[in-house]
């Protein structure tokens, strides 16, 4: 990784892209970690989190962890997603924060001297190009070793400097959770393992337990 300590550092986290980043490789972040990695690099101005909430819900199982980094020194940016019925019929959830987050990054160029980008959408290409023409230094942290990789070829030729996800495990892993199941739970996990709610759904409950920080 290549920061200055005199440079002024600006996080920009597609929540969910890097979600499904780490997911991929087998891996957990420890956001309280992550943000300590990168303020020890230069003068870390704001970290901003992006993530769609299902508001209609009574309880929405990413609130703790939005509440959590909200209060401990992540910017939250959040919006409702939008429900909707795709042609075979499936229930789907759609929460894409792409605008919101290049919208703040070019609002917040002219107080930054690096950008870095925590997601591997191509989309961004045009975003990282621009800000380069600000004169900023571009990071993108993502992955090429999971399978397919995570981060779009062109999003990485445009960025000045590509982390690989895998790399950063040492520093930003959360320690894996050792739960005992009770005997009934062990006897029936063979069951139980089969039972899978929809792919969206289940996503978002895997985010309380392997997110929140000790």
């Amino acid at each position: 990784m290549i920061f200055y300590p005199q440079e002024r550092i600006g996080l920009f986290i597609d929540g969910s892209n890097l979600y499904a980043a780490a997911r991929a490789l087998g891996f957990d972040i420890d956001y309280k970690r992550l943000l300590e990695l990168f303020a020890a690099k230069g003068r870390l101005i704001r970290a901003f989190y992006y993530t769609a909430l299902v508001e209609d819900q009574e309880y929405s199982p990413i609130r703790p962890l939005v509440d959590w980094l909200d209060y401990n020194g992540y910017t939250m940016v959040t919006k409702p997603t939008k429900e909707f019925t795709d042609a075979t019929g499936r229930r789907k959830i759609k929460g894409n924060m792409d605008i919101e987050l290049a919208i703040d990054v070019m609002e917040m160029a002219p107080h930054l001297d690096h950008i870095v980008l925590f997601s591997g959408d191509g989309d961004f290409r045009r975003l990282v190009d621009a800000v380069q023409r600000k004169g900023l230094r571009v990071t993108v942290v993502s992955t090429v070793r999971s399978q397919p990789p995570m981060v779009a070829d062109e999003l990485r030729r445009q960025a000045d400097t590509f982390i690989e996800l895998l790399d950063l495990e040492p520093s930003i892993a959360r320690a894996p959770l050792h739960r005992e199941p009770p005997p009934s739970a062990l006897a029936a996990s063979h069951h139980d393992d089969d039972d899978e709610d929809d792919e969206d759904d289940e996503d978002e409950d895997d985010q309380i337990d392997q997110y929140m920080p000790k």
